[in-house]
């Protein structure tokens, strides 16, 4: 099992953080985006995390106390450009188990912390990479962000309205879905691999790749026939009456998803159109039966139809705001959101019965972990690298 190996390259470890994780020590390149947002899945499981700053910050225009993203991280800065820089990094990968960068392609290798230079430090080493276009490909070298990852693998185009453009998603199926979910699986392989007694190696995550292969069930109901490549004509991307949101009567909404027909038959009965509803499996009257449904939900308020679903497995839920969801009853008794640092947040996920992992630091400002990390690495050089830290809120 990972957490009961404590050492690594370098030597004994010493873990922040609880977690089926803790004693694995994770080098992270400062980026923006799916790289940090895996660190931080990594940390929040335990792993020791060290994100290396760069002078500047990282250019996102957001106060770092409140990126969510760098919490239960620590954090050093080094000038990667400067001399000395790249061999103060390598003094951490000799001392690391995982590295992870979100350069493009090429710019690792010609900053002196490639994946060539990181394993002949340290063989073992698991060398994450994450880009959206790839490390190879027509693309590789050109700019690009969630939205148009997800739209060349034919993911954004399922997702909408018939008679609308595609609905983007915010940037959680490309980012974080298709990115960083996919470079933590390939980290923990390779990982687990390297612990195995076998060598370390490098872990190409794009987010192209993630976002073709979420789609894996989807290729194979349209083979079959079974799926109409177009929105909204299919029964999991809202052509179905029966699997979608309808507006109540205060202008909020409620998701319904009475799939199976025992979950249908109480669904209709409880929304009161049992006896005027058509029969669902006729698709030809499938646009009468979401008037019909759409007409019911607009008679009460959220708050109503919420109190008439209670307790029953019609499969129909309240669409919550982020703000809202927080006080939601199960959300609340699971512990779904922590509170840390005065910031209400989700808390780590998965769970583990022997092993959990808990939010125990606050966003790392960048720098204010140096001389701790320096330390706890044992890496004195670190400790005078210049660097300007900033002080932890």
């Amino acid at each position: 099992m990972l957490h009961q190996l404590c050492h690594s390259a370098g030597g004994l470890m010493t873990a922040t953080g609880t977690g089926p994780l803790a004693g694995v020590r994770v080098v992270e390149l400062a980026g923006i985006g799916p790289g940090p947002f895996a660190a931080m899945l990594l940390a929040d499981l335990g792993a020791d995390v060290v994100r290396v700053d760069r002078p500047g910050g990282a250019g996102l225009a957001i106060d770092p106390a409140y990126d969510l993203t760098n919490r239960n991280k620590r954090s050093v800065i080094i000038d990667l450009k400067a001399d000395g820089g790249p061999d103060r990094v390598l003094d951490l990968v000799q001392r690391a188990d995982v590295l992870i960068e979100g350069y493009r392609p090429g710019v690792a290798e010609r900053l002196g912390v490639g994946p060539t230079d990181c394993l002949a430090r340290n063989p073992r080493l698991v060398y994450g990479r994450m880009t959206g276009w790839g490390q190879q490909g027509p693309l590789a070298q050109r700019a690009g962000h969630d939205i148009a990852y997800i739209a060349i693998t034919g993911t954004l185009n399922m997702i909408g309205r018939p008679d609308e453009g595609p609905t983007v998603p915010a940037n959680l199926v490309g980012d974080y879905a298709a990115g960083s979910l996919y470079l933590v699986i390939g980290v923990l392989a390779a990982l687990q691999h390297a612990r195995g007694g076998g060598a370390g190696q490098v872990v190409d995550a794009a987010i192209v790749d993630g976002s073709a292969h979420l789609a894996t069930m989807i290729h194979g109901m349209l083979a079959a026939g079974g799926w109409q490549d177009r929105r909204g004509a299919n029964l999991l991307d809202g052509g179905c009456p029966f699997y979608g949101t309808y507006e109540t009567s205060d202008g909020q909404y409620m998701a319904v998803g009475s799939l199976e027909q025992q979950f249908y038959d109480e669904f209709i009965r409880l929304l009161g159109i049992e006896d005027a509803a058509p029969a669902r499996k006729d698709i030809a009257r499938w646009a009468e039966l979401r008037t019909a449904i759409a007409e019911r939900f607009r008679t009460r308020t959220r708050a109503e139809w919420t109190a008439v679903f209670e307790g029953s497995d019609a499969c129909v839920a309240p669409v919550l705001s982020l703000a809202e969801a927080p006080h939601h009853p199960h959300l609340a008794a699971r512990g779904t959101f922590t509170d840390h640092g005065g910031i209400t947040q989700p808390a780590p996920a998965p769970r583990f019965s022997a092993t959990p992992g808990s939010v125990h630091r606050p966003p790392a400002m960048p720098g204010a972990h140096t001389a701790e990390v320096a330390r706890d690495w044992d890496v004195p050089a670190l400790a005078g690298h210049p660097a300007t830290p900033v002080q932890e809120a």
